[in-house]
């Protein structure tokens, strides 16, 4: 498994990037919100990478953040979902975007990328919303979250804390620091909040 790839950017095209490491190119299949961020090409350039294989064909993926890497590596989970629509559905919504549209059970903004329906978009809801509330049930913090969520008024707590676990995020981590925060504020304001404490090393 390749977890990363650091070297110069040699191509930098709509949904792929091509970085040189020591004398070889990968090519990694990328999404629009990855080749934003990325710097000109002949810069150094730093992707998480997920290596995809299947019968007749081997493929890398990257990734500007881990946080991108784990909602894609949720979407291919998805029954009838498969890397090509992951790449479209993250190249049009961010991480976080894409996070609390499942926390709150938006399926219908999935249907405004190309090639995905109602079906797919309601399937990824259902499978990603169940999947996260067994991880909930076996880490053995849900009687704490529902304390938590009725404390503050249970939706935006709640919302909160299963957009941050499709970002990777494990339930434990979280709701030390969404305990913290102030009840009145927003699924998005405590999203953002509890991110930037985890970026500032205050979990």
């Amino acid at each position: 498994m390749i977890y990363s790839i650091r070297g110069k950017l040699t191509v930098k095209e709509v949904n792929l990037a091509v970085i040189e490491c020591a004398g070889v190119g990968y090519a990694c299949r990328t999404t629009y919100n990855t080749i934003a961020k990325l710097g000109e090409t002949g810069n150094d350039a730093f992707l998480y990478t997920w290596l995809y294989v299947r019968e007749d064909a081997v493929e890398l993926f990257g990734f500007f953040d881990r946080q991108e890497l784990n909602c894609f590596k949720m979407l291919i989970s998805v029954s009838g979902v498969g890397p090509k629509a992951a790449l479209a559905i993250l190249s049009d919504v961010t991480p976080e975007k894409f996070a609390m549209l499942i926390a709150s059970g938006d399926s219908k903004m999935f249907t405004k990328t190309k090639g995905i329906g109602a079906k797919t978009a309601q399937r990824i809801v259902l499978e990603l919303k169940d999947k996260i509330s067994k991880d909930s049930a076996a880490s053995g913090f849900t009687q704490t979250v529902a304390e938590i969520s009725a404390a503050a008024g249970g939706t935006a707590v709640s919302e909160a804390l299963e957009a941050l676990m499709v970002l990777g995020y494990e339930q434990g981590e979280i709701m030390p620091v969404l305990a913290k925060l102030d009840e009145k504020l927003s699924t998005q304001e405590l999203i953002k909040e509890t991110l930037r404490a985890f970026s500032a090393g205050n979990r």
